[in-house]
């Protein structure tokens, strides 16, 4: 193979490399704040809040519902796309508790729910809340 043959072929592996990759300079979308959220199972409707602070694409706060109790809570953010997780006790066992969605040009965040490694799953809306003045 020539040396021009060489460089096209590593062009080449370095386009498909880089395809799909985030750019670090792509804008995240801000989740910070407080966000009231309604979520639909096979169990029923709740609305937890959720309180996040946002450090880059890392998220950390504080979740709270009748159902599943108070808990801190983690995630990452990727463009518009949010996974939150936590780990909550259901009967006195541990289960994960996953919050996968996307931001909308709305302002409202939209997704799924899964509990208990899908044993129990949904969807949820979230309206992040105004401060008050």
């Amino acid at each position: 193979m020539t040396v021009s043959g060489i460089r096209s072929v590593i062009a080449l592996m370095l386009g498909i490399a880089l395809i799909g990759a985030p750019s670090s300079a792509e804008a995240q979308a801000n989740l910070e704040g407080s966000w009231s959220l309604s979520v639909t199972t096979d169990s029923g409707v709740t609305n937890p809040t959720l309180s996040l602070q946002q450090d880059g694409v890392r998220l950390t706060g504080s979740y709270s519902s009748m159902t599943l109790g108070e808990h801190n809570v983690r995630g990452l953010v990727d463009g518009n796309d949010v996974t939150i997780r936590f780990n909550a006790s259901m009967q006195g066992q541990s289960i994960s508790v996953v919050y996968e969605g996307s931001l909308g040009d709305d302002g409202r965040l939209t997704g799924t729910i899964e509990i208990a490694d899908g044993m129990l799953s949904g969807t949820f809306t979230g309206t992040r809340q105004q401060p008050s003045p």
